[in-house]
């Protein structure tokens, strides 16, 4: 199996190539400056002479912040640059396997949001990623859109090599805990879309398996659960105890609203691929080892 992936930086790009030997799979990745989803055209330029069974969109703008204040550049990016990846591989019959988020809810309802719930962003980030969403499911038949949510990974940037950076200088960081969520890796992710592609390619007239489908990390959290789980890992690897003070999201004012709850019901995945991502714990608690692991390697080096 021969995957392009767009977006080679990325925390799911890099966890799609670490992942790729066990799956006996070969990842091309196109990535800035030939493959840039804000130029319109780029995608038929950069993707032109490269050959795969299926493509992975995982190129995205993600500064929710700055989104505010930048909506076309995001939706440019989110949106129509999406849109071009799809057609791209639709007028090459190939199946697209597209990364979204939880931010295409508002986050007010009580339970996990399934698939099929009314969707109602309440930033500009939300909104580009589900006119991303529109735009492929317009384009090519053959995709499977994934939404996510709280990813992380050792790679890039994200809350968990955050919460470590700030647990270095500070006996007490104040987090969030009125929004909850699925803290997701995307090693475990990487390993749900190689399987997801393999059904889609040797599968092909399943039915069910494209659409939206929810995947996230097993359980749920609150973002302080979350910090709590990281903090108690490195205590229990060498670093000193760090408390979490719980706050509420008002708080801790940002620029960009996010959604309260971000909870996705899997069933839908589980149902249709019989794919489920391991409960969150283990995940956090492996790649907060792994970290303090390369970082001690880099140090002793």
């Amino acid at each position: 199996m021969r995957l392009i992936v767009t977006g080679a930086r990325g925390q799911i790009a890099q966890s799609l190539l670490e992942r790729a030997p066990r799956w006996q799979a070969d990842v091309i990745c196109a990535c800035r400056p030939a493959l840039d989803l804000a130029e319109p055209g780029s995608v038929a330029r950069a993707l032109a002479d490269m050959k795969g069974d299926a493509i992975v969109n995982a190129a995205a703008y993600t500064a929710v912040d700055r989104a505010e204040s930048e909506e076309s550049l995001a939706t440019r990016i989110n949106g129509a640059g999406a849109g071009e990846v799809a057609e791209w591989a639709a007028k090459r019959g190939m199946p697209l396997l597209h990364i979204s988020t939880d931010y295409v809810f508002d986050g007010a309802l009580d339970r996990p949001y399934q698939e099929d719930d009314p969707v109602g962003p309440v930033g500009a980030y939300g909104r580009s990623k589900l006119a991303g969403e529109r735009l492929v499911a317009r384009h090519n038949q053959r995709a499977a859109i994934f939404r996510t949510s709280w990813v992380y990974s050792p790679f890039g940037a994200n809350f968990v090599k955050t919460m470590l950076r700030l647990g270095e200088t500070r006996d007490e960081v104040s987090v969030i805990a009125d929004a909850v969520g699925a803290p997701t890796s995307a090693l475990d992710l990487a390993d749900t879309l190689f399987a997801a592609a393999r059904k889609l390619l040797t599968e092909p007239d399943s039915a069910g398996l494209t659409g939206i489908f929810h995947s996230t990390g097993g359980g749920e959290a609150s973002w302080a659960d979350f910090a709590e789980v990281i903090f108690g890992e490195a205590e229990r690897r060498g670093r000193k105890p760090v408390a979490v003070r719980r706050i509420a999201t008002a708080e801790y004012p940002t620029q960009a609203r996010r959604p309260a709850n971000s909870r996705l019901n899997t069933d839908k995945l589980a149902r249709h691929y019989g794919l489920m991502l391991p409960d969150w714990r283990g995940a956090v608690r492996d790649c907060v080892q792994r970290l303090l692991r390369d970082s001690n390697q880099r140090i002793e080096q």
